[in-house]
């Protein structure tokens, strides 16, 4: 299977759709897209997907149902990764670093209160692996 960093706009959008919905006809696929290309090109791009293995089907009367063989925690996890090592040096420190910069005002207290726990959880973790 390919990365999630090599499909087109429109595949990531299809993909996003289909983590959405969880399954889709193509045309169910290209009544939620934005701006929607022709019925021909969704399907076209469904099939490059398929050949990516990113995306698999079952019939179902005279359709096909397309649904994502990836998860979404898996496809995220890859992307996040992949952003990590393209505009972070591959360091997760600056990564959440620059998140945190970011979105520091609309972050509660609680929320902050509750990633200092995480981090506590991977702290104590490690250690454990020692």
């Amino acid at each position: 299977m390919t990365n999630a960093d090599q499909l087109s706009r429109r595949e990531r959008q299809i993909m996003d759709i289909l983590y959405r919905l969880g399954q889709a006809s193509a045309k169910e696929v290209m009544e939620n897209m934005d701006d929607a290309p022709s019925y021909s090109s969704v399907r076209t791009l469904i099939g490059k997907l398929v050949e990516k293995g990113h995306v698999d089907h079952v019939e179902s009367g005279l359709k096909y149902v397309y649904f994502p063989l990836v998860t979404h925690d898996q496809a995220s996890r890859s992307a996040l990764g992949n952003v990590v090592k393209t505009f972070f040096d591959d360091s997760p420190y600056l990564a959440v670093n620059s998140l945190l910069d970011m979105s520091i005002h609309d972050l509660s207290d609680d929320q902050l209160d509750e990633l200092n726990k995480l981090i506590q959880a991977r702290k104590n973790k490690k250690n454990s692996n020692k």
